[in-house]
């Protein structure tokens, strides 16, 4: 258990340094992890809207931070490159992101074009129950992509990384709260990039 959480905090500290050093990025990171924990209420409640939220406001938030945002190029900070912060990331990087995305965006074309998935489902015959579909959908995505990320990770690395990312997955909402809730006030102060005296002071 201990290099269990060990593992966790070395994911959560690369993945802060090299990918949250916008300060735009982070308020969207707010946000975003505002909208994940009101979805995890909604799963006890009414799943496909839990996962309409979480994949149309949360995730497009968080997303959006790291593709229109966050500076991409040689990373001074951390001084690495982007292509070696890319070759090491251990969840999604942007070229799989682009793939997770694009699978999410087809989804509710497929739904619309075969209602019923082919004969998998009984098909929609009202716009609410193809809202409903499209975002069970949406939830079974989302798990399937939790899952193979981790099998992928348990074979090409070892199962302690694919639980540690499981585990900081699952859980960044809350610490990405914690981490990132004063970042709108230093927006507003007008600092568009965190100085990251932290991360300097650790090389």
């Amino acid at each position: 258990m201990k290099e269990l959480l060990h593992e966790l905090a070395r994911q959560r500290w690369d993945d802060h340094r090299y990918y949250h050093q916008c300060r735009i990025n982070q308020s969207l990171h707010l946000l975003s992890a505002l909208s994940f924990v009101a979805a995890y209420g909604l799963l006890f409640v009414d799943p496909a809207l839990a996962a309409i939220l979480a994949w149309c406001v949360a995730m497009v938030t968080r997303q959006a931070g790291h593709f229109f945002f966050e500076p991409r190029g040689y990373d001074h900070v951390n001084a690495v490159s982007d292509e070696h912060k890319e070759a090491v990331k251990v969840g999604y990087n942007i070229r799989r992101k682009v793939v997770l995305m694009a699978v999410w965006l087809a989804m509710p074309v497929l739904l619309w074009l075969a209602p019923g998935l082919f004969g998998l489902i009984e098909p929609a015959t009202t716009l609410h129950g193809y809202v409903h579909d499209v975002g069970i959908a949406w939830l079974a995505l989302g798990v399937a992509g939790l899952l193979f990320r981790v099998a992928q990770l348990a074979l090409t690395q070892n199962l302690r990384t694919a639980l540690a990312w499981l585990l900081k997955i699952l859980s960044d909402p809350f610490h990405d709260i914690r981490l990132y809730h004063r970042a709108p006030l230093a927006l507003l102060r007008g600092e568009r990039y965190d100085p990251m005296h932290h991360v300097r002071r650790s090389r």
